[in-house]
């Protein structure tokens, strides 16, 4: 058990910090940056906890580098399975311990997605801006970016939305100063390190250099989202007429 936190709403371990969110939710932070390694412990960490919950869990959102805990500190406080003075101490023990004594599930196989996207400026408003950006033609930008090997490191802001790692450095691009109001659902775009898709119709500031006919998110699916956390996923491109066919327009 750790030391009794008194004030502090923060703790560090060799492993990670644990951060007050809330009565009701903590954030633990693995790292500072984007990278494979932060992120298979998020998600790792992840999945032992969900599968080997504390009295009072309710759910957790892990991001690229963290995990934000959410729990009723009404149960967590009569649980007797945790020790400590208040809600934040007793789960933070909790979580050390789990840490401590859990052995690390086998990593599951990553699924590998190939998205069909055209590049073509009907459907990438910003590609020939980014390709200037970089001083290197559009031609070379779709060469770049369509061949890299991409991972999903997390879903948000909206549900489905897919932000991917892996993008060459090369690329790497501010976000528009101004952001679209309307940015169309399947829209792929360029915000700094990353690569991100739409997948809905929505307003953004990401810079649109593609599209994909496929459909990122549907309610109506048995999982919603076509993407989760640790795919990999691979573009392919089409024209615009194969994007057309697939996405059923004939405009």
């Amino acid at each position: 058990m750790i030391t009794p936190f008194g004030k502090s709403h923060h703790l560090y371990t060799s492993s990670f910090s644990i951060h007050f969110l809330s009565e009701s939710a903590i954030t633990i932070v693995f790292g500072q940056g984007i990278d494979e390694i932060t992120f298979d412990s998020v998600h790792q960490f992840n999945a032992q906890l969900n599968r080997l919950p504390f009295e009072g869990f309710i759910s957790t959102v892990p991001a690229y580098a963290s995990l934000t805990v959410f729990y009723d500190p009404l149960v967590v406080m009569h649980a007797q399975e945790l020790q400590g003075l208040n809600g934040f101490e007793r789960v933070c023990n909790y979580l050390i311990e789990l840490q401590q004594k859990s052995p690390l599930i086998k990593k599951k196989k990553r699924e590998q997605v190939h998205l069909p996207v055209c590049y073509d400026e009907a459907l990438a408003p910003d590609l020939a801006y980014v390709a200037s950006y970089h001083n290197i033609s559009p031609e070379e930008l779709i060469n770049l970016h369509s061949g890299a090997i991409y991972q999903v490191y997390m879903i948000g802001f909206v549900p489905g939305f897919a932000y991917l790692g892996g993008m060459p450095s090369i690329l790497e691009t501010p976000r528009k100063e101004i952001p679209r109001k309307q940015v169309p659902a399947g829209s792929i775009g360029i915000a700094g390190k990353q690569t991100g898709i739409y997948p809905l119709q929505i307003s953004g500031g990401w810079q649109i250099i593609g599209c994909t006919p496929l459909q990122l998110f549907n309610i109506e699916r048995p999982s919603p989202s076509l993407l989760e956390a640790g795919d990999e996923v691979l573009f392919e491109i089409i024209d615009l007429q194969e994007f057309k066919f697939l996405s059923g327009s004939n405009s």
